[in-house]
């Protein structure tokens, strides 16, 4: 029973507990950011792989912010294109984007070959898919006039879905961001937003070839230097609804990568992270979430008779209604029920999925996202 307790409550713990003292120490501990009017020089950069679909409107939502266009560089790494992607950069006007065309590396490597072209003091890394809000820039190019920040991440906003799923993952993404925000207001977030993010050029490290999160391991190794890594929320960009399919894909590799972070930064596990309670109850309390919750259904076996039976039950019912939850119809009310609990163990399966990571070479946790099927 003691040991079913234990589990219980560090499954709430990590879920509900921590969250709401982050909240409390949020408000006690905020550290705001000195912002300026100063705008540093920028290179964006854009690694695409088979993105055709996507890069003149990405182009063009970068052509519209509202920065200085002499102080602004684009750099457009087309890594092993083999559709129209670079046909259409090379319609911009010439001198408007810079396209560096490499063999199939994978992003890391995209990453550093256009990092090595850039001449901004300001590194904005952002993806193909999202559309960035004409402000953007100037806010988060705003925050690097504080000395101690590092990092500065933008904020993903989806679109309006079409199914229960699509707005299951809205709000895991909801949930996600406020822990990132009240992080950032506390000291610094662990990582960054991958798609739109901006770090210090002066801070940029070579990533290794097999790394799978660029926005988590660039922003902590500035993190470990004494930097902060903020959460600007005004900075926004726009992407289409992401299903469980696709999400499920996306966190086999963050969470692998998250396993990888930990094998190639063990400093992270030890006092001189500064953020260490913080660590350990967020990433890597997520990380133990499906072996607590395995525990805690093996553990319900040894109470007396009915709370064994009580206890099994409802936590069998519980991923049973996860399992039908495809075959349920999206006007039923069931529905409303059983697609928050098939996200909540897709997230699980994810994690322990993401221990491949560990077994096989990191590159095949890479999923590319099928862009001809997004949902809009």
């Amino acid at each position: 029973m003691l040991l079913f307790l234990l589990c219980a409550g560090c499954i709430l713990y990590v879920l509900a507990g921590y969250p709401v003292a982050l909240g409390f120490l949020a408000r006690r501990r905020h550290r705001p950011v000195k912002k300026g009017s100063e705008l540093p020089t920028v290179s964006v950069i854009i690694p695409v792989h088979n993105g055709g679909r996507f890069v003149a409107e990405k182009l063009e939502s970068v052509f519209a912010l509202d920065y200085p266009r002499e102080l602004l560089e684009v750099i457009v790494v087309a890594d092993g294109c083999t559709d129209e992607t670079e046909a259409v950069v090379r319609r911009i006007p010439a001198g408007q984007v810079r396209l560096i065309s490499i063999p199939r590396s994978g992003k890391a490597a995209a990453l550093n070959v256009g990092v090595s072209c850039a001449a901004g003091r300001i590194l904005l890394m952002t993806d193909v898919r999202q559309q960035l809000q004409c402000d953007s820039l100037r806010t988060m190019a705003a925050c690097f006039e504080d000395s101690e920040v590092g990092v500065v991440s933008g904020v993903v906003v989806f679109r309006e879905g079409t199914c229960h799923d699509q707005a299951d993952i809205r709000l895991y993404w909801r949930y996600e961001s406020w822990i990132r925000e009240k992080l950032s207001e506390i000291d610094s977030m662990f990582g960054a937003t991958g798609p739109f993010y901006a770090i210090r050029r002066s801070l940029f490290v070579p990533l290794p070839d097999d790394i799978l999160l660029d926005d988590v391991y660039l922003p902590m190794m500035a993190f470990l230097r004494g930097y902060r890594l903020i959460v600007e929320p005004a900075a926004r960009a726009t992407d289409y609804p992401m299903t469980s399919a696709r999400e499920f894909a996306r966190k086999v590799r963050t969470l692998g990568g998250n396993y990888q972070l930990m094998l190639r930064l063990p400093v992270l596990l030890t006092r001189r992270n500064r953020l260490l309670w913080h660590f350990l109850s967020y990433k890597l309390g997520r990380l133990l979430l499906p072996w607590l919750l395995a525990l805690l259904l093996a553990t319900s076996f040894l109470f007396p008779s009915p709370w064994s039976a009580t206890l099994v039950c409802m936590q069998i019912s519980f991923y049973l209604l996860a399992a039908l939850d495809p075959k349920v119809p999206q006007h039923i009310f069931l529905k409303r029920i059983s697609s928050p609990s098939h996200t909540f163990v897709m997230l699980m399966a994810a994690t322990i999925r993401g221990l491949q990571v560990l077994f096989v070479p990191a590159r095949t946790l890479w999923k590319v996202t099928d862009l001809g099927s997004v949902d809009s």
